[in-house]
């Protein structure tokens, strides 16, 4: 016979091999799929609730030691028991059908109670072709490189749910990995955090629809580490992300002081808190503590956030501004347009937290456009901070006050 091999790659997913034989003499054919990749560091389940006929025609990659399940019928294909496949879901059950009458035959002359049994169940699978009734459809893969087609992609499917998890020792040993050691001391759970991407429900900002907010933790090179949050709506397309602090408030205020000299500036990290404030001296600019929230940036994107907050305020920049107050608004923004690599100016960032960073180009080494200064903070704003009547230590022995 002959055997063609296809690499071939799916959208939104990756690439496989589909390997075709057939034989002119007796007729016979086969097709299996291998993934072309590694096996991912994760395993993977898709959940998918097949409501219309047109769910039957989904796309599923399914690999050797994927598993396929539908509870409503307490069915279950095994892993290892099938070859890898590309198919649909009706493909899928077509599969299991032909498996399930291959021997019904010799069980019909040995044991008819069985195969009475047998045959009813298959009645069962092929009704769920005609989908007179919803059902669930769980496809179960440990290497993380199986697939069920989302016709909506890029969109987010309602009807599809896809988890990601660890696999267990077994699930390692069963995949011809190094097994992990019973024994062996649990992870650090910072360290757990440190590589993975947890994600949340919450409502969108804008228009309250469902949405699902990222959060990171990310280590910021001769700095500390950082939460950076970032939520998607795929109701109505509103983008936003957050940065917070991932340690204390710092024992000292810090005061980053930078000499724009040069356009590559602009490329520079910062790390904004949501307690640093800003100023341009040259600009006569100052921006408070609290305004834009935390930012984990660059120089040109932080500016231009800044111009984004003047331009899109209907009280300057709207019906409701006065000609006068418009044009000086008008020359700010000509002006911070400039700053970008044309004009030499100093941007200042004053954070009384000490949580705010500016990258350091020549780090570790001294960079002779940028200083650093830490300072005491005052009353007022350790007052801010929320510092003055906050205790850590020795309040244990205190009696409670009563009221």
């Amino acid at each position: 016979g002959v055997t063609r091999l296809l690499l071939t790659r799916i959208p939104f997913f990756k690439e496989i091999i589909v390997s075709s034989f057939s034989c002119d003499g007796c007729s016979w054919s086969n097709t299996e799929i291998q993934s072309a990749g590694r096996i991912q560091e994760q395993g993977v389940r898709y959940t998918l609730a097949v409501a219309s006929r047109q769910d039957m025609n989904r796309e599923v990659v399914k690999t050797d030691c994927a598993s396929a399940r539908i509870p409503e019928l307490d069915f279950e294909i095994p892993a290892f028991s099938q070859k890898g496949v590309l198919t649909t879901i009706e493909g899928i059950i077509d599969r299991a059908v032909a498996g399930l009458e291959q021997d019904q035959p010799a069980r019909r002359a040995t044991d008819k109670e069985v195969a009475r049994k047998i045959d009813e169940f298959i009645g069962k699978l092929r009704q769920l072709k005609e989908v007179n009734s919803p059902f669930t459809f769980i496809l179960d893969d440990p290497s993380g490189n199986s697939f069920v087609e989302n016709p909506h992609a890029p969109q987010r499917d309602e009807a599809l749910v896809v988890t990601r998890y660890r696999r267990s020792p077994q699930q390692s040993a069963m995949l011809g990995l190094e097994g992990e050691e019973v024994d062996a001391k649990p992870p650090d759970a910072a360290e757990d955090l440190r590589d993975e991407v947890l994600q949340f429900n919450t409502n969108c900002p804008e228009c309250n629809a469902p949405a699902s907010t990222n959060m990171k933790l990310v280590q910021i090179p001769h700095f500390k580490e950082v939460i950076i949050m970032a939520t998607n709506c795929d109701s109505c397309g509103h983008r936003t992300n957050e940065v917070k602090s991932g340690g204390a408030i710092e024992a000292q205020g810090t005061r980053i002081t930078l000499r724009i000299t040069d356009p590559s500036d602009m490329t520079r990290d910062i790390l904004k808190s949501e307690t640093c404030s800003v100023e341009i001296p040259e600009l006569e600019f100052e921006l408070g503590m609290g305004a834009l929230g935390g930012k984990f940036t660059t120089l040109e994107g932080l500016l231009k956030d800044i111009r984004d907050l003047v331009e899109k305020n209907p009280f300057t920049l709207g019906d409701s501004s006065t000609p006068s107050r418009t044009g000086k608004l008008q020359e700010f923004i000509g002006k911070l347009q400039d700053v970008k690599g044309k004009t030499q100016a100093h941007f200042i960032m004053d954070d009384p937290a000490g949580n705010s960073y500016l990258q350091n180009v020549y780090a570790p080494e001294q960079d002779p456009e940028l200083r650093v200064q830490r300072y005491e903070r005052t009353f007022e704003q350790n007052e801010e901070l929320g510092l003055n009547d906050m205790k850590t230590e020795g309040y244990e022995t205190e009696p409670a006050s009563g009221r």
